[in-house]
C-alpha cells in the first residue's frame, strides 16, 4: 500500500502543507528569540501603558500556534482524512 500512487498523493498533500508551515513558524519563533536577545531596545518599546513590543510578539506566538493548529485541522478534515479513509477502506476490504 505504501508504494501506491494514492498513498503517495496523501503524503504529498500532508507534506506540502506541513513542511512550509513548520519552516515559517520556526523562522517566526527564531526571529522572536533573536529580537529578544539582540534588539532589547526595540523589544522594550512601549506600545500602550506597560505593554511593550516583546509582550505583544510573545502573545502573538500563542495566537500563531493556535491558528496553525486550527488551519491544519481544517486542511486535514478536507483533504487528508477522506484520502486516508479511502486507503483504509481499501486495505480492510482486501484483507
Amino acid at each position: 500500500m505504501q508504494q501506491s500512487a494514492e498513498f503517495g498523493e496523501l503524503r504529498r498533500a500532508h507534506r506540502s502543507f506541513a513542511f512550509p508551515l513548520t519552516i515559517a513558524f520556526a523562522a517566526w519563533y527564531l526571529l522572536y528569540v533573536l529580537l529578544s536577545n539582540y534588539a532589547g531596545d526595540f523589544m522594550g518599546t512601549k506600545v500602550a501603558g506597560n505593554i511593550n513590543v516583546a509582550l505583544v510578539l510573545g502573545l502573538a506566538q500563542f495566537v500563531t500556534t493556535f491558528l496553525i493548529a486550527w488551519w491544519y485541522a481544517r486542511h486535514a478534515a478536507a483533504k487528508l482524512d477522506p484520502r486516508a479513509e479511502a486507503i483504509k477502506s481499501r486495505m480492510e476490504g482486501g484483507a
